[in-house]
């Protein structure tokens, strides 16, 4: 297994990037576009030919974490466990640092292709952690869960602060921190995002994610993965890293691609906001002793 460096920063691996990944400089000492790349696995399962071979010289240049999309953790329906041993059997593969998903449901007698919001109840707390720890069980590791952006909640007995503490801590599961969902979710339902992201147990933070999103309103923001990181957004990252540290932060485009230099260029932003976040509590330090 690969583990990810605090200062990695990652891209998705998408079969309309293929060519330009597998051209990324990768040469021992060459300056690299991106450091690890993330996948579904539910895309790459079973894949072959010139795709499952592209997949295979990827992850053995470079550091692969999964983020799943169809095992609804919040549904109803029993784990699809015959899906779970074929994941481990991927994730074991292709030496995966990470298996992820979403705090969301996306099933209800069939597949809903959506992610949806689970209820912030202590009911809900326990289904979803028994599900969290029966999902470890089968894949041999423990996995992430995403904090997942979502436009009404379903019922409310806590915050969404609480609810996803008290789902790390009944799980016993890492944090896939969604610096752009906090974001989207303080704007939609008027919270603070700082606030959200200082009451994470940072030290569950296994990597983060940032993505752009469409502003449909002032006061209503869409998730899409589908535009440029927006400045508020970037923001927000360089706060969370002056909360808890460097983590590994992945891009997340899922469509409209831009040339792929446009990618590099955003993921040298997220290098440049690490550094900056960095250099801050030196220059504070400073500052502080020149008016001491």
């Amino acid at each position: 297994m690969h583990p990810l460096s605090p200062d990695a920063v990652g891209l998705g691996l998408r079969r309309a990037l293929l060519g330009p990944l597998q051209s990324a400089p990768h040469a021992p000492g060459a300056q690299r576009d991106f450091d690890f790349l993330e996948c579904a696995p539910e895309n790459w399962i079973g894949i072959g030919g010139r795709f499952g071979e592209a997949l295979r010289e990827l992850s053995a240049r470079y550091p692969l974490v999964c983020h799943g999309l169809s095992l609804s953790l919040g549904g109803t329906a029993p784990l699809d466990e015959t899906f779970l041993a074929r994941v481990r059997r991927f994730l074991d593969e292709h030496r995966v640092a990470c298996y992820s998903e979403h705090l969301s449901y996306c099933s209800d007698d069939g597949h809903l292709y959506d992610l949806l919001p689970i209820p912030f109840t202590e009911e809900a707390v326990r289904h979803v952690a028994a599900r969290i720890r029966r999902t470890q069980d089968i894949v041999g590791r423990r996995i992430a869960v995403e904090n997942a952006s979502y436009y009404a909640a379903p019922h409310q007995e806590m915050s969404e602060i609480e609810f996803t503490r008290a789902i790390l801590a009944e799980a016993d599961c890492d944090l896939l921190l969604d610096v752009n969902n906090v974001y989207v979710n303080s704007i939609n339902h008027r919270y603070e995002a700082r606030e959200f992201i200082r009451a994470m147990p940072h030290e569950r933070i296994a990597y983060i994610h940032v993505a752009g999103h469409y502003d449909e309103a002032d006061d209503l923001k869409v998730d899409t993965h589908g535009a440029p990181v927006k400045n508020e957004v970037w923001t927000l990252l360089g706060d969370a890293y002056r909360m808890f540290g460097a983590r590994a932060t992945l891009l997340e485009r899922d469509f409209n691609f831009p040339p792929y230099q446009e990618l590099v260029d955003e993921l040298d932003t997220v290098r440049q906001v690490l550094r900056e976040s960095a250099a801050a509590p030196q220059r504070d330090a400073a500052r502080r002793s020149q008016h001491g």
